[in-house]
């Protein structure tokens, strides 16, 4: 009786434990599918867990289960395309700049706004009926910020501050379509009254001090007002040709227009058009009317072209395109150069940096 009640008592005991093994194990088992499953899919495993069973589990499981608050361990603006940006409810390093050179943009474009409705004042004043005068007028000194351009361009790299080959090039085209504006208006008899060519010749020397002085602190702010002068002036051609386009198409072309737009190499012609690609504007020139047609055409191109240069860095030569695919061996002579805007940056950097090898 006492073998059989032990025996009895042992066997209660074996299958006791066993149970609550097994039911541990199976709950270990749950916990550790569900976390198991709530992170990772195989796809291998659908066969033995179907698709469906195992989105279901998944969820239920995830409803019961503790959210975890994971810390951040970094700071957002460490993110690529996130640089200057705060943590939220934290203010922007950056604010107090940026909004000091949206004020400073703001202050420039309303000064060259006011400086160019000046000058629009004196050519209504002087020139309300007679366009070709006006016009000479007009060209005389739309052409002034392309040589101060340069001649700022000249000064930043002799001093090996500034040394920047396709501004050269394009701003020398844009002088160079501006002076055939010039002598097609002396063809068309703008340039025969002196009081004209008086006016207009002392407005473009005090123009030009006015724009390298401009171009030396801002380089923006000469870029704009230029922008300016050449709206103004796609404005007034395009007003002349719908006043008089009838008239127009009945007068030949002059003889100086027809050369400059069909004759002879064209790369000029296509280097101040850095909008487009070479060769990809080629005007007709049969009468007067398609001369002031590509005269307009012509100061819409200098207004993109001034747009793009008032992002500092930003203009390339139409031409310059074509040589990417070239090595470096075969570019040519390659100028260094200083990444600077405004002879104050320019001294500043001068001095802070050390001097560039000439030669690449």
């Amino acid at each position: 009786m006492a073998t059989s009640s032990s025996s009895l008592l042992f066997a209660v005991s074996v299958s006791s434990s066993s149970s609550s093994f097994n039911t541990r194990n199976l709950r270990s088992s749950a916990s550790f599918n569900s976390k198991s499953t709530s992170l990772y899919y195989n796809p291998l495993s659908s066969s033995s867990h179907p698709r469906k069973l195992f989105r279901v589990r998944a969820t239920v499981l995830q409803d019961d289960e503790e959210k975890v608050v994971v810390e951040e361990s970094f700071q957002s603006k460490s993110f690529p395309g996130n640089e200057g940006k705060g943590s939220v409810g934290e203010p922007l390093e950056d604010t107090s700049s940026s909004l000091l050179e949206r004020w400073t943009i703001k202050v420039e474009q309303s000064v060259n706004v006011a400086l160019t409705a000046s000058v629009i004042k004196i050519l209504d004043a002087f020139y309300r009926d007679r366009h070709y005068a006006r016009f000479f007028v007009l060209e005389t000194i739309a052409r002034v910020p392309y040589f101060a351009f340069m001649s700022v361009l000249h000064l930043y790299e002799s001093f090996g501050w500034w040394r920047r080959a396709d501004y050269l090039k394009v701003h020398f085209a844009e002088s160079w379509n501006e002076m055939h504006h010039l002598l097609i208006m002396e063809e068309l008899g703008g340039n025969s009254w002196w009081f004209d060519r008086f006016l207009a010749q002392h407005i473009a020397v005090f123009y030009y001090f006015m724009i390298v002085f401009m171009y030396a602190i801002s380089p923006r702010m000469a870029y704009h007002f230029s922008e300016c002068v050449e709206m103004h002036a796609f404005e007034t051609y395009d007003k002349f040709i719908k006043l008089q386009g009838d008239e127009l198409k009945k007068l030949p072309a002059p003889e100086v227009a027809v050369k400059y737009y069909t004759e002879g190499d064209l790369y000029l012609f296509d280097e101040f058009q850095t909008a487009r690609p070479p060769n990809s504007r080629r005007p007709k020139i049969e009468n007067l009317h398609d001369v002031f047609l590509n005269i307009r055409d012509d100061e819409a191109e200098h207004c993109k072209t001034m747009k793009a240069c008032q992002t500092h860095g930003n203009l390339r030569s139409p031409h310059s395109y074509s040589d990417d695919s070239l090595d470096d061996d075969e570019s040519g002579c390659v100028l260094p150069q200083t990444d600077c805007e405004g002879i104050v940056d320019c001294i500043k950097k001068s001095v802070t940096s050390p001097p560039q090898k000439n030669v690449k």
